[in-house]
């Protein structure tokens, strides 16, 4: 049964604006934030009407998987508010077309999608274009206790969002492998010996391409901390090492798919013995049959988790209305209760990024996945080796582009 959890303290208004009144869009700017008001007395933060002048429909255009997480809490807040929302249509997409169909319609002066549920490739692609609102202004309307609400490794990731974003659920991630106990005895345990393993089997190791694919970016921003690169914070003069190694492990991979159910398909059917993973993409494809139970993950020796968060971000151009109604539905998710459901079927496991949200809150459903289909060794794993960020935002591009014209291109 799930336990009773606390309400999240309800929203504090400033200045006097009368419910229903429209009121303009104000995009502030500055350094990420902590999550607190960082107003003056002589220049006070802007608050906006707690409820739009009309119901509004919100478009959803998801291009993390995203919604097999906050669906539920948004068809809840749908319900729970119809004074808010009239209806939610949803829509799904891959990261690296996102970038250019926001920019299209802002450009085009019709902003049609009105929130984004992005991971961190997709937030950091528009952060560099300047495409999404800056939330900072309305933090203390709407998140008055954001960063202290956090876990302490999301709220690490919420940073990368630089205000643009709000973190709704969060995972440590890899680097993992997953493999074939029938085809791979012994699992690699080190980089030298993945690399020998693929040597010996060539393309039978495979990750999908780090722009559109969790286990693909985490496996790349990963390599430098478990090759004791100079700075694993910079992929253009911190990486040699890691640049020299994907270029050697390239000759014994075949190809690299576009996104990581692929590189699941694959395992199940026998074509990859051996591929990128991560927590979530461990446990939810067996939850789901995807891929097999009796598939197998591994760790390396020692290595370094890099985290991954996924954002609810709202483009710029939207109206005051569309405003007022994102930020009450992303307000309703970082709730306790509505956190409990991003457990889910283990895909971002764990999935919340609020504090004391324990899988005994969850749902039966998902708790009954956890205990099936989950790895003990996970939870102790967490415990036991460091935690780092994901890249930030033009690192995370600049990566990604450099893969793209040195490893990827080549196949």
């Amino acid at each position: 049964m799930s336990a009773q959890l606390p309400e999240i303290s309800r929203r504090v208004l400033l200045g006097t604006i009368a419910a229903g009144a429209s009121v303009p869009v104000i995009a502030a700017c500055g350094a990420p934030s902590n999550g607190t008001s960082t107003s003056s007395s002589n220049s006070p933060a802007p608050s906006v009407a707690s409820t739009p002048s009309k119901p509004v429909t919100i478009n959803v255009l998801d291009v993390a998987g995203n919604l097999a997480l906050t669906k539920p809490a948004i068809e809840a807040f749908k319900s729970a508010h119809p004074e808010v929302v009239a209806n939610v249509t949803y829509s799904t997409g891959t990261a690296p077309q996102l970038a250019s169909k926001i920019q299209a319609q802002q450009q085009g002066g019709n902003v049609q999608t009105h929130l984004v549920l992005t991971g961190t490739d997709g937030l950091s692609a528009g952060i560099k274009l300047g495409l999404w609102q800056n939330l900072k202004s309305y933090y203390t309307q709407f998140f008055p206790d954001l960063m202290n609400n956090y876990q302490q490794g999301a709220a690490n990731m919420a940073a990368l969002a630089q205000d643009q974003g709000i973190e709704l659920v969060w995972y440590p991630s890899g680097p993992l492998l997953e493999y074939n106990p029938s085809k791979v005895a012994t699992p690699p345990d080190s980089t030298d010996a993945l690399l020998e393993w693929a040597k010996a089997n060539p393309g039978k190791y495979q990750y999908a391409q780090p722009r559109n694919s969790g286990p693909g970016r985490t496996w790349l921003m990963g390599l430098p901390y478990l090759l004791g690169d100079s700075d694993p914070t910079d992929p253009t003069n911190g990486w040699s090492k890691t640049w020299a190694y994907l270029t050697e492990l390239n000759k014994y991979v075949s190809n690299y798919p576009s996104g990581t159910t692929t590189t699941m398909k694959n395992l199940a059917a026998g074509t990859v013995d051996l591929i990128a993973s991560t927590t979530g993409w461990y446990i939810n494809p067996r939850a789901l049959g995807t891929v097999p139970a009796s598939m197998k993950v591994a760790k390396f020796q020692s290595f370094t988790w890099v985290t991954d968060a996924q954002y609810g971000v709202i483009p710029k151009g939207v109206s005051s209305d569309e405003l007022i109604a994102n930020l009450r539905l992303l307000e309703w998710i970082l709730t306790p209760e509505q956190q409990a459901v991003t457990y889910d079927k283990g895909y971002f496991y764990p999935g919340p990024a609020v504090k004391n949200v324990p899988i005994s809150a969850a749902p039966a459903s998902s708790q009954q996945v956890i205990q099936q289909y989950g790895v003990p060794d996970f939870d102790t794993w967490m415990t036991q080796y460091p935690m780092k960020n994901s890249l930030p935002a033009d690192a995370q591009v600049t990566a990604f582009d450099l893969w793209d014209k040195h490893i990827g291109s080549t196949k």
